[in-house]
């Protein structure tokens, strides 16, 4: 039984990678469906050339929830896959086995959460690993055990995946690592969690040829907590999610 992935984009020079990806990415999955961020013609114009159903979004905090609607619209498959897709190309590229094995598990439950190791949230910068550690914290204490919920991937069942679609709205497009997961919670499906190490930091990869190696993931991550408009973007982001963890806790 083959999965369908649903896969939100904001491309930065990583299209010729996508590209070399896309004959393993459509042996593994039945179907693939990206959304991209308001402007991005030329990204939807270049997938749809390989074949890849995209679609651009007339706002980006839509992203997710369009993405999961539209691979449920366009294949029967019984699983999705939501992935974003940096982090999945990242994932192809450098440990292709391990990502295998995760989308024959996530075939296995209504909803599985995927987080990343310890080793690879090592490999992130403090400012996200800081600031995650809170939204983490408060989404586990609503699921009832401690997860990584913000590495930007999870596997929904066809029918989780429609309840969802039926039971969320598009809006809040990083509070749907709270939300997605509390709501099928709250439903009653079959949830799962698992880490890996594919899921380490993508950002250095950006305007690269391929994935990069663990010395400018250092730099990068270095640099990055320099700015502290870094610093506020991730404190957004996490009160983003626990916002979204608090609203639908309150519903449980």
């Amino acid at each position: 039984m083959a999965a369908a992935l649903a896969a939100t984009w904001d491309p930065r020079g990583e299209l010729e990678r996508m590209r070399r990806q896309l004959p393993k990415l459509l042996e593994a999955y039945q179907a693939i469906a990206v959304a991209l961020p308001p402007g991005a013609t030329w990204a939807d114009e270049a997938l749809r050339g390989m074949g890849v159903a995209a679609e651009v979004t007339p706002d980006w905090s839509w992203g997710r929830y369009l993405a999961l609607q539209k691979a449920v619209d366009i294949a029967d498959a019984p699983h999705i896959h939501y992935a974003d897709l940096d982090r999945l190309l990242r994932w192809v590229e450098t440990r292709p086995q391990e990502w295998l094995q995760v989308v024959e598990r996530l075939k296995e439950c209504d909803c599985l959460v995927i987080g990343r190791t310890a080793a690879a949230y090592a490999t992130h910068p403090q400012a996200l690993v800081m600031t995650e550690t809170i939204s983490n914290a408060v989404v586990s204490h609503f699921l009832g055990r401690e997860m990584d919920v913000s590495a930007g991937s999870k596997g929904f069942s066809r029918k989780a995946a429609e309840f969802l679609l039926a039971h969320t709205r598009p809006g809040r497009a990083l509070g749907t690592d709270a939300e997605w997961p509390l709501t099928l919670q709250r439903a009653g499906f079959q949830g799962e969690y698992l880490e890996v190490d594919g899921l380490d930091w993508e950002i250095p990869d950006q305007f690269q040829d391929q994935a990069a190696g663990a010395e400018r993931q250092r730099r990068v991550a270095a640099e990055y907590d320099v700015d502290p408009r870094h610093w506020a973007q991730r404190v957004a982001v996490a009160r983003e999610i626990v916002e979204a963890a608090l609203q639908n806790g309150a519903r449980q």
